[in-house]
């Protein structure tokens, strides 16, 4: 990691962390941020980077990895509730927040910082093609089924799929948008996207939050150890396996090690799922991956 994206990182952090605990900016600044980065930092990076990925098979599994990984944290998950006898919320709570990572928001700036412009549009394809797809599906579907409500139609997820911002601009970018676009729009859209890494990690430490009860420390920690240590661990041997290399594989690699998505602790926590678990997972998630996913792109960077 360049060591000025390292320092802006943690900077922003900590800023946004200060500015929460000395209420200098309004309660919805967080939400403000983010929507800001959704609608238009997202779609602009998305409709930057991903013109100039050449599709093979290898981008394929890129896109299959998130869905394989999370039948593993599944699977994981759903022993570890059997053994320790995790109430049905918790376990809710760990599904939502190891299945879903931060591969957009904290993804997208931490692999631009970590391996440069050209792995970018791999993780736009990780984190559209699987990431985005799972919440919209999945991610729906645990809310309903473990707060008695009905699982969403095929039409409403269609809809909310498709209406979705950065799903616009990946249709834009697989269809009209070239791979060099004019300089006028290029040079505009590269501001927008350069601004994802200062607005995240802002509204990130606007958001956080670390106090949680003393009972649910063991399901945080195998939250925790799952999403950045293990299952990054198998995306990383089977990638190399499947003869991944270079910025195809750094992309799989610390896309899977990225820490809980925000999203996904805000859904835990409105439909009452361990709501201090959830925010923990998300809290102390992103905090550790500072320390986490450099390891990892130190790891990779031994591959060659």
């Amino acid at each position: 990691m360049a060591i000025e994206a390292f320092i802006l990182i943690l900077s922003m952090f900590a800023v946004g962390y200060a500015f929460a605990r000395r209420k200098v900016l309004p309660e919805n600044a967080a939400d403000v941020l983010n929507r800001v980065v959704l609608y238009l930092c997202f779609p602009a990076a998305i409709l930057l980077y991903l013109p100039r990925l050449h599709f093979d098979w290898g981008v394929v599994g890129l896109a299959a990895t998130p869905w394989l990984l999370g039948l593993v944290a599944w699977g994981a998950l759903w022993l570890a509730a059997r053994h320790f006898h995790f109430r049905d919320d918790v376990y809710a709570a760990l599904l939502l927040c190891t299945l879903l990572g931060n591969t957009g928001f904290i993804g997208y700036p931490m692999i631009r910082a970590l391996r440069g412009e050209e792995a970018l549009a791999y993780a736009v394809v990780y984190d559209q093609f699987g990431n985005g797809l799972i919440l919209s599906t999945f991610g729906m579907y645990i809310c309903a089924s473990y707060s008695g409500g009905a699982s969403p139609s095929l039409l409403a997820i269609a809809r909310r799929v498709l209406l979705f911002p950065p799903t616009v601009a990946l249709i834009l970018a697989l269809t009209i948008m070239p791979e060099n676009p004019p300089a006028w729009l290029g040079h505009g859209l590269k501001s927008l996207a350069d601004a994802l890494l200062p607005l995240v990690m802002l509204a990130v430490g606007l958001s956080l939050r670390f106090r949680m009860p003393a009972e649910e420390i063991r399901p945080l920690a195998i939250g925790l150890a799952l999403k950045l240590v293990i299952l990054p661990a198998l995306v990383f041997g089977g990638s190399l396996l499947a003869g991944l290399r270079g910025d195809m594989l750094a992309a799989n690699v610390l896309e899977a090690a990225m820490p809980s998505m925000i999203t996904a602790g805000v859904l835990a926590i409105a439909h009452n799922f361990a709501p201090r678990l959830a925010a923990a997972l998300v809290g102390y998630g992103i905090l550790a991956s500072m320390l986490t996913v450099p390891a990892w792109a130190w790891i990779l960077s031994l591959t060659g």
